[in-house]
């Protein structure tokens, strides 16, 4: 008699237990419906964790940019706005970290809001971000409101709010979560990180078969205990030898984690993980196919197709609301830093730059963090050598 049925096994043996199975989740008592699916252990799958925190450090920690827009160009302000905007949001807390718990709001559950708090005269004084899981967007007589259930309800009109969705619904007001869109495929990454862990709880023994003469059902439930109860003891006791009564048979699924597909199962969750956000699976810490040539090409893919994306909408949400409808003022992210490239490439990038009158030796040393030069270092340059091939020394060999 076995302890455990032989169908799932034998099948399990024959064609290799796939992480991605419900019937093998379901066997061990892990569920994979996304019923039981929150922010709080969706966080707890590492590629998720990594993938939350890469995004919204990065947007973060790129400098703000504020420009007043004129006739002949635009001009860059240095006052309390951009301050506030890239030093200190309010009177407690730091630019970085408003904007990192904020785009930690969208990147899990789909929404950030932060409160424009005003003086008298409608400057600006500070930015208060809001708990998203007390916020109700409505509409009242066809207006979008903010409505904060801490204590009081405190309504707030749509220009007192920065509002930055994930992907917004079809009715303009709900959100919807990146995780929770998601919940199947993140329920089974829950699930497998939890029967790792319990893997490594047992001392990395796997789930086993025990094959005896048993006498009744009782009596296989008694050895069933006994026997997980020896395993952890020798587990916890670091002891490599277990004894059995003779004429019984411990076969294991799997003699170890690739067998078993775990470390499969975790490439696989990274991958989708990476998929859900646009991330090429290099910035969730998957070197496997990451190499030196191809490293600075993800990274232009990483700010070309994931980045600007956010910095776009953001711009955009914040000159609404900080300055209104055609304003003059305006604020920019500063995404320079994430375009550099190699040295190699920028230097002859600033050289072709300087050479053909794009950009003053100033401006390149501006972009590096150098301090100005003056004087020549502030003019724009071209090559005079660009002459016909007819002539010699910039004269027409048909003269004289």
């Amino acid at each position: 008699m076995q302890i455990f049925g032989r169908s799932f096994f034998e099948k399990a043996e024959q064609r290799g237990v796939k992480q991605s199975s419900d019937d093998f989740f379901a066997f061990f008592g892990l569920e994979t419906s996304g019923a039981n699916v929150n922010i709080d252990n969706a966080l707890g799958v590492p590629a998720i964790w990594a993938a939350v925190q890469f995004l919204a450090g990065t947007m973060a920690g790129l400098p703000i940019d504020l420009y007043r827009q004129k006739k002949d160009g635009r001009v860059k302000l240095d006052n309390k706005t951009r301050y506030i905007l890239n030093n200190a949001a309010n009177d407690e807390m730091s630019s970085f970290d408003w904007r990192k718990y904020s785009f930690e709001q969208t990147f899990t559950g789909g929404r950030q809001f932060t409160f424009i708090e005003r003086n008298r005269a409608g400057e600006l004084m500070n930015l208060w971000p809001l708990d998203p899981v007390k916020v109700t967007v409505k509409r009242v007589n066809g207006r979008k409101v903010y409505e904060l259930h801490d204590g009081n309800i405190k309504v707030f009109n749509a220009n007192e709010i920065i509002d930055v969705p994930y992907s917004l619904k079809s009715d303009l007001i709900s959100t919807r979560s990146p995780i929770m869109t998601n919940k199947d495929v993140v329920s089974k990454a829950i699930q497998l990180t939890k029967f790792s862990t319990k893997l490594m709880e047992n001392g990395g023994v796997p789930p086993f078969t025990l094959t005896g003469p048993f006498s009744n059902a009782e009596a296989m439930k008694r050895a069933s205990k006994d026997l997980t109860s020896s395993l952890r003891a020798g587990a916890n006791n670091r002891e490599i030898a277990l004894p059995i009564p003779a004429g019984h048979e411990l076969k294991p699924i799997g003699t170890d984690p690739d067998k078993m597909q775990l470390i499969a199962g975790q490439k696989f969750t990274v991958t989708e993980i990476a998929r859900i956000y646009n991330l090429p699976p290099t910035f969730l810490q998957d070197l496997e196919y990451g190499t030196f040539s191809n490293t600075e090409q993800q990274d232009l893919q990483l700010v070309k197709h994931t980045l600007r994306r956010w910095v776009k909408q953001t711009e955009q949400e914040m000159n609404l609301k900080l300055f209104g409808r055609n304003s003059k003022l305006f604020i920019k992210f500063n995404i320079d830093g994430l375009l550099r490239g190699d040295i190699k490439a920028r230097y002859e990038a600033y050289g072709s730059a300087i050479q053909n009158g794009f950009k003053t030796p100033d401006e390149i040393r501006k972009i590096e963090n150098d301090a100005p030069k003056a004087g020549n270092a502030d003019k724009l340059f071209i090559q005079g050598a660009t002459v016909p091939l007819d002539t010699q020394n910039g004269v027409d060999e048909n003269d004289g």
